[in-house]
């Protein structure tokens, strides 16, 4: 049996990461199941709207389901865009203008340079509407004032890890997918469904 993941998202750069960080899992998203209605993430934090997504969609969708929320901290900012990450200028998953509107909204802010910020992520496995198990991972580093690279998506452009000079869209995928927020959580993932439901079991486990 190839064990088998439900990924809570439609966003192709998303499932993409997460599927080349699960090459012993076969994964579907949601663009596999049309009929599941998006679901709201009234959320307060990262933590609720991922069990929110988990939940729910597994309610709809057989087998285990892994649902994530996932944003960029800056500190110079109160913690925001966080859970807005996506949605920050108003448009969901406009990179572009959410990426203008935090650019704008640093650039009048230049005694708080370096603007330190962190990548937060939480994960949720869910089946049958129940919550199985939570995950978390963090990558900290600084946000800077002009985009460089094309690799990666959303914020990767603008944030540089620490103990790297290049941003996350200048590293390759590989080495992303070494160091990221959701490398981080992906990790503990794959502990638990190795612990808890072996190589073989993880859709019925």
């Amino acid at each position: 049996m190839i064990p088998e993941l439900i990924l809570a998202t439609r966003n192709a750069h998303k499932a993409h990461e997460i599927a080349a960080m699960l090459p012993a899992c076969r994964i579907r998203t949601l663009t596999d199941f049309p009929d599941i209605p998006e679901v709201q993430e009234t959320g307060h934090n990262f933590a609720e709207n991922a069990a929110l997504k988990a939940r729910q969609i597994s309610t709809c969708a057989g087998g285990v389901v892994l649902a994530d929320d996932s944003g960029l901290c800056v500190e110079a900012l109160s913690g925001m865009p966080g859970i807005l990450s996506a949605r920050y200028a108003g448009e969901h998953g406009n990179d572009d203008a959410n990426n203008r509107k935090l650019l704008a909204e640093l650039r009048v802010l230049p005694a708080l340079a370096p603007f330190r910020a962190h990548f937060a992520c939480a994960m949720c496995l869910a089946r049958s509407g129940q919550v199985l198990a939570n995950f978390t991972g963090c990558l900290p580093g600084c946000v800077i004032l002009s985009p460089r690279g094309s690799n990666g998506f959303g914020y990767d452009p603008l944030f540089v890890p620490d103990g790297f000079s290049q941003t996350l869209a200048e590293l390759s995928a590989d080495q992303k997918n070494t160091i990221s927020h959701r490398a981080r959580a992906l990790e503990q993932v794959i502990a638990f469904l190795n612990a808890v439901c072996g190589v073989a079991r993880v859709s019925p486990c």
